[in-house]
């Protein structure tokens, strides 16, 4: 089994809807600190514009989002995937016409935002679901718009949480983004002290950003040989390859053919690349 696609408390539980709503249906929240995380409050207050498009993924019980709503923001939306924690927060903000509720897969969901609140979600997914998520998060971000929050600087014995480091963020958002701060905070919470970056990373509208689905990939000696060709590429900027060798994210000046993508690895018959649209 791949130990990526499952909680490793107990790999007989992937990390997918049924699992975190049964976190929720169990009351089993110990990531939950019950109050809106100190940095990120911090960088709310700085906000000016209370009008701007805020999402908030994997929102658990969204204290930032009651924190925006006290601040006056008038246009937030949450989504998480578990169906029990929507029906809370359905009942917790009582039709509050400045906030939107959606229960859905994030990757799948559709919209622009000029700010996204990055507080445990990262961290709670299956590491192989990294490169998917700098994609996604580009692809939803307005034309200025932030990707803003925190990101553990440590690892875990016993995941989820799936921790990381700074240098590893740093590669995996390169020129996706624009970094602003990728700095240890200093107002994290005792529990949490130490081991938090904060985030704030803008788009950067003059890539491509591409994400591909990758066959006949299986190792790490594989996974570095072809990082080389891609990277060596005209206009390809960063090429980052998921921990179980099945995705391809693609940063590039100028859009990539597929014919190309294709005929870089055709040194092995087995390998095959499609890009991924949604």
């Amino acid at each position: 089994m791949n130990t990526d696609n499952c909680c490793t408390i107990s790999c007989e539980n992937p990390l997918d809807k049924q699992y975190w709503d049964a976190q929720y249906q169990a009351n089993n929240t110990a990531w939950d600190i019950g109050t809106v995380s100190p940095p990120i409050q911090s960088y709310i207050d700085t906000i000016e514009d209370k009008s701007i498009r805020i999402l908030i993924p994997g929102c658990g019980n969204s204290y930032e989002a009651e924190y925006l709503l006290q601040k006056g923001f008038t246009n937030v939306t949450l989504i998480d995937i578990a169906p029990k924690l929507i029906e809370n927060l359905q009942k917790k903000f009582d039709k509050n016409p400045n906030i939107t509720i959606v229960l859905g897969d994030f990757f799948e969901h559709q919209g622009e935002y000029d700010l996204i609140i990055e507080q445990t979600f990262f961290c709670a997914l299956p590491p192989f679901l990294r490169q998917r998520y700098v994609w996604k998060m580009h692809q939803l971000l307005s034309q200025k718009g932030i990707l803003a929050g925190l990101l553990f600087n440590t690892t875990f014995e016993v995941s989820p949480p799936f921790g990381g480091s700074k240098a590893e963020y740093e590669l995996l958002f390169k020129d996706a983004f624009r970094f602003l701060h990728l700095e240890p905070c200093m107002n994290s919470i005792p529990q949490r002290a130490n081991s938090e970056l904060f985030m704030e990373f803008k788009r950067n509208n003059l890539v491509f950003v591409n994400l591909y689905n990758f066959q006949g990939m299986s190792c790490t000696t594989c996974k570095d040989a072809i990082t080389d060709k891609f990277q060596a590429i005209e206009g390809v900027m960063n090429v980052s390859i998921s921990s179980n060798f099945s995705e391809v994210l693609l940063v590039s000046a100028h859009k990539i053919p597929l014919k190309k993508l294709q005929s870089t690895i055709s040194y092995e018959a087995k390998y095959a690349i499609s890009e991924i649209n949604y």
